[in-house]
């Protein structure tokens, strides 16, 4: 593709595109997943509440409207700023992407780490699969070690902090996935080979 305004534009409307397809992808995915720990009536109300917001909107955006705003979960109440990251770096294209970003405060608290230490790095910088990959580890560390206070997406999202601090720069989805199978089986968790943490 030519490096002018024509090409830039037909590069992000693909871009674009390809992210609308693996959020629908991850919808069809996560139906197979239990249910977010957030009152889905909660969420439809906060969602109401993003309306005055102009979207696309950056993640910083959201914090500075309503970052305050407490959520309740089985696992706790968190504020939207508990939960996402204060950076210029992550954007939400609806208020439905923030509210499914919010059902899941554990994930989204590590993610919000995550990304608020890559956005302290200008070399490290998230692609949207990274990211995407990134997020789906943390669900399945939390679909397998529900029970044990998530110590295991606390582990990953650290060592994940201590590599960009490191090495100012994120380590591949697949370090990430390996690290996290790691965990588990250390700790007496079963993963097989045909899952997504089974590498």
């Amino acid at each position: 593709m030519a490096d002018n305004k024509n090409g830039r534009e037909a590069q992000a409307q693909n871009e674009e595109r390809r992210q609308r397809k693996r959020a629908i992808a991850e919808e069809l995915e996560r139906a197979d997943e239990p249910e977010p720990p957030v009152d889905p009536a909660e969420l439809a109300y906060f969602e109401t509440e993003l309306e005055s917001l102009e979207f696309p909107a950056t993640a910083a955006d959201v914090v500075a409207a309503v970052g305050n705003r407490e959520i309740e979960s089985v696992d706790g109440t968190y504020t939207v700023a508990d939960l996402l990251p204060d950076a210029e770096v992550e954007s939400f294209e609806s208020p439905a992407e923030v509210r499914t970003r919010v059902q899941r405060p554990t994930v989204a608290g590590a993610m919000k780490r995550v990304v608020e230490a890559a956005a302290e790095h200008q070399s490290a910088s998230f692609g949207a699969s990274q990211r995407d990959g990134y997020e789906r580890t943390f669900r399945e560390l939390r679909a397998i070690d529900a029970d044990d206070d998530d110590e295991g997406i606390r582990v990953v999202a650290d060592w994940i902090i201590e590599r960009i601090h490191e090495k100012e720069t994120l380590p591949g989805s697949r370090d990430v996935r390996r690290q996290a199978a790691k965990f588990c089986r250390s700790n007496g968790y079963s993963v097989r080979n045909d899952e997504w943490l089974g590498i």
